[in-house]
């Protein structure tokens, strides 16, 4: 099996954006991480639906939208319109996470559940039979470049147990921090989607690096 891999449009040279998505479109990635942060969930903003939407126009890899912001709710339909495949919304976000699951079904779009680093993945279990993806904060999110937790490779395996035992099939996807170093290791502990920023778009050889990133699952098959 490979590893999918969604480099994060957050590390990109939004200077030269259509050619950065140009580069992604002619590389291996399988989807484009797209971060939307709104200054109050986490203490930064990145950008709103006016780049989305002109990234959704260029881009031929379907966007993994990830929602930073309180009342990602309110956003569902808009984001379906713009033709994204996968929408995740923060649990510490969510006051009826159930709810916002259905509607983002209902919408057409996969539904994701994000869990900061200090969240306890046993918190999904309720839902986790419900959800296509669970993405694992391995920074505190809000900034691009942080230095990667190292429990995140525990917390892995005790998410990988729970979606076992509740017969879900959820992906698990990990952001934040992941390179040469740490990818490998997030793999063989059971990742399925890597999220990586600066790794890649700072590379010199950016394909090259998705593609290696993109095999590391024939190690864990």
């Amino acid at each position: 099996m490979t590893t999918l891999v969604s480099p994060s449009l957050l590390a990109a040279d939004f200077a030269n954006l259509r050619g950065e998505i140009d580069l992604i479109n002619r590389s291996e990635a399988d989807w484009l991480h797209c971060d939307v942060m709104d200054g109050s969930f986490v203490p930064n903003i990145s950008f709103g639906f006016p780049v989305l939407e002109a990234v959704k126009r260029i881009s031929r890899k379907p966007l993994d939208v990830h929602f930073m912001i309180v009342h990602p709710e309110r956003y569902i339909a808009r984001t379906a319109r713009l033709g994204a495949m996968m929408m995740t919304v923060h649990q510490e976000a969510c006051t009826h996470l159930d709810r916002t699951i259905h509607e983002i079904h209902e919408a057409g779009m996969k539904a994701g559940v994000a869990l900061n680093p200090a969240t306890p993945v046993a918190l999904l279990e309720d839902v986790l039979a419900e959800v296509d993806m669970v993405l694992l904060m391995s920074v505190n999110p809000g900034f691009g470049g942080q230095r990667f937790i190292e429990n995140t490779l525990a917390k892995v395996q005790r998410l990988r147990r729970l979606i076992a035992e509740s017969g879900s099939h959820a992906l698990i996807q990990v952001d934040g921090g992941v390179n040469g170093d740490t990818a490998p290791r997030l793999v063989r502990a059971g990742v399925d989607v890597l999220v990586s920023g600066s790794y890649v778009f700072g590379a010199e050889r950016p394909g090259e690096v998705i593609g290696m990133l993109k095999r590391l699952g024939a190690e864990r098959a």
